[in-house]
């Protein structure tokens, strides 16, 4: 009987009731099962044992959830002070200058960041020409030339003779001058004619000018000469080695395409309303999203708000952008035609967004750029834009931002998390998976034996019945 105790201490160990044995010994007998699923059985005290852990990862992952979601408030947050930088820039979209042209397809210009506005007259009396040279026909580039030389009179006065010995072709003369750095490219042209040797001026104008002379057996003849381009800006007469004319006007580069010496072409230097535009609507799109993404975070989804609901950080930026929603710009000095958003046709919405009337806003850039470019830069970048982007760059510091230390304290939970769920999982799981595995291991074995202790028990059971017979 030694066995039954085993089983039933096995059994009953930590229970507040005693084991039932004989409806053990019933159960077992008499039942199909092959014996205890010690695997399972093991498993299922394990998932029990666990209830700590699975209260610390849930935990985790709702911190892992507020990360996710505070770095795209974080991203956002980076997308709209960049708008702000652009717009604050001295040299950004709203310094930007477009040139418009009387006739394009005589002159056309450029203009660098920050050039001064105004109109000019442009007069092309000639364009500038790049020298060149060809040489008689032969048969091909590749075929044997006669023997002969010339010599190529550089602009800077040095000559180079180049000689034909009989073995040389038009493509190794082209390839030999071209290696001579004489300021001129050599090539073979090829026609219906044959082929010819072609030599220009690496620039064009006076100054690049260069002579060829030699024997008949090249027959070189003079295809072009190098030209000053001639123009007046202003009434100013302007000479010009090339057709790209710039110094003439402060940040103005000219692009000549072609001469009419008795046709003004006109000029209109401006603000480039299309990028000061576009900056400004890109500004608004980012606001948005940004300030929908916050609200999100305070709005009841069925019974719950978002995963950053209680976030101090999250709470004060949104303050923070409406609060710039409503900056009145006031000048050092004099008045201006644009003191807030809504003078430039941005409103506010009620839900907190901005919406652009694009009418109005067209209107104040075409008829007031020099207040909007106030508004946003300040006289001393102390204007709309530097100020949303000093409060925003409060939270954006990668040194002590807000997001910055909110997302640390985040990370550092995360971290505590996962260790109390290693130690957990090290210090009592394992040791507990080894113990149980080993005693219902043993309660396996001993219900294995519970057929045999049955029939010992029936044995005992019949030898008493017959000798109280």
């Amino acid at each position: 009987m030694g066995s039954f105790s085993a089983l039933n201490s096995l059994l009953g160990s930590g229970s507040s009731s005693s084991i039932d044995l004989s409806s053990i010994l019933q159960a077992a007998y008499g039942s199909s099962s092959s014996g205890l699923d010690v695997t399972s059985a093991v498993n299922a005290a394990i998932t029990a044992a666990r209830a700590p852990e699975t209260a610390w990862s849930n935990q985790a992952y709702t911190v892992q959830s507020q990360i996710s979601a505070l770095k795209q408030i974080q991203s956002q947050t980076s997308n709209l002070d960049n708008d702000m930088l652009a717009l604050g820039s001295l040299t950004g979209a709203l310094s930007s200058r477009s040139v418009t042209s009387s006739n394009s397809n005589a002159v056309t210009a450029s203009a660098a960041t920050g050039s001064a506005s105004g109109n000019h007259v442009v007069v092309v009396r000639n364009l500038a020409t790049t020298a060149s040279w060809t040489s008689t026909s032969f048969a091909s580039g590749t075929t044997a030339l006669p023997t002969g030389s010339f010599t190529i009179t550089a602009a800077d006065g040095s000559t180079t003779s180049i000689t034909a010995d009989g073995t040389k072709t038009l493509t190794d003369v082209a390839n030999e001058i071209t290696g001579d750095n004489l300021g001129v490219t050599a090539s073979v042209i090829t026609d219906a004619t044959g082929a010819r040797l072609a030599l220009v001026a690496n620039s064009s104008g006076a100054a690049s000018n260069f002579s060829i002379a030699g024997d008949a057996t090249f027959g070189f003849a003079q295809a072009g000469t190098g030209t000053n381009a001639s123009l007046t800006v202003d009434g100013i007469q302007v000479s010009s080695a090339t057709n790209t004319v710039s110094g003439v006007l402060g940040g103005i580069t000219l692009n000549l395409l072609s001469a009419n010496p008795g046709a003004e072409v006109s000029l209109s230097v401006a603000p480039n309303t299309s990028q000061a535009a576009t900056v400004i609507n890109n500004f608004v799109s980012d606001y948005n999203a940004l300030i929908n993404s916050i609200s999100s975070q305070f709005t009841f989804t069925g019974t719950s708000e978002g995963v950053l609901a209680t976030d101090s950080a999250v709470r004060s930026l949104q303050s923070q952008l409406l609060g710039a929603a409503g900056y009145t710009y006031s000048p050092a000095a004099g008045s201006t035609s644009i003191a807030n958003l809504s003078s430039l046709g941005i409103n506010v919405n009620n839900d907190g967004t901005l919406s652009v009337d694009s009418a109005t806003l067209q209107s104040q850039l075409q008829n007031n750029f020099g207040d909007v470019q106030n508004f946003f830069q300040g006289s001393s970048l102390n204007g709309f834009a530097n100020s949303l982007d000093q409060q925003l760059t409060d939270f954006l510091s990668p040194a002590n931002g807000t997001f910055t230390v909110d997302l640390q304290s985040m990370n550092s939970q995360v971290s505590t998390l996962q260790d109390d769920i290693n130690d957990f999982e090290t210090n009592y799981i394992t040791p507990l998976k080894a113990q149980l595995q080993s005693e219902y291991s043993q309660a396996e074995i001993l219900l294995q034996q519970l057929p045999m202790m049955m029939k010992q028990i029936q044995t005992q059971l019949g030898q008493n019945s017959g000798s109280n017979g």
